[in-house]
């Protein structure tokens, strides 16, 4: 199964499941104690999955402090600053990763040199054309964000996944600190400093031009 394949099926489950629980489980908070204890379930896999691919996919040259900073940065961009160890090994001619995201600590490993090139095949299905995707809220339907979403997204699939990753952002080492450091989570904030690399990976992206019929987001729960 395709990576995308993959991910419509996950979203497919959590909008079955939000449709699902509050018929078959009587108690609505366990109802919602269920559902988020899916979510999160399904939010750390795709992170490891999401994480093991950005290793597979980094450059590294060689070992030299400006390499390893740069491979550094690129990590941080996706994982948040502070939470990114990346520690070359000469005799392995090889670097190891470290990556801590919600306590979970993720590893993986870049080899020097390593060519890209065997997955060129590969790249196509990562890389979809992207269509429109404008947004508004609820509470200001008038405020519209033009967003892009892959094509192989529909938009209710775009909206769901769109809700799920400002969760995923919010609880990750980044978000938490932007939180204690007064920052008020809110989709306006999410979308101006989510890395544009974190949207992509999902098959959306932060800005596009042409227009489309509006998807109006639902306030969470």
């Amino acid at each position: 199964m395709s990576k995308k394949q993959r991910q419509n099926s996950e979203t497919g489950i959590l909008e079955l499941l939000k449709n699902v629980l509050p018929k078959a489980v009587a108690d609505p908070k366990l109802a919602d104690k269920i559902y988020s204890a899916c979510e999160k379930e399904i939010s750390a896999q795709s992170r490891v999955e999401h994480f093991l691919k950005f290793c597979s996919r980094a450059e590294l040259g060689d070992l030299r402090p400006d390499s390893v900073e740069e491979v550094q940065r690129q990590f941080e961009e996706s994982f948040g600053k502070g939470n990114v160890s990346v520690i070359p090994h000469q005799k392995k001619q090889a670097a190891s990763v470290e990556v801590m995201v919600d306590g979970q600590v993720l590893e993986g490993v870049i080899k020097v040199g390593e060519s890209k090139n065997g997955e060129a095949g590969d790249e196509e299905e990562f890389k979809p054309k992207f269509v429109p995707f404008p947004v508004s809220l609820e509470t200001d339907p008038e405020l519209v964000w033009s967003l892009g979403r892959a094509e192989t997204l529909t938009p209710q699939e775009a909206a769901i996944t769109l809700t799920k990753t400002q969760d995923d952002f919010w609880a990750s080492k980044q978000g938490q600190k932007l939180i204690r450091d007064r920052v008020e989570r809110s989709f306006p904030e999410f979308i101006s400093r989510v890395p544009s690399k974190f949207l992509s990976e999902v098959g959306l992206k932060r800005h596009y031009k042409e227009a489309e019929a509006l998807k109006q987001l639902k306030r969470p729960r």
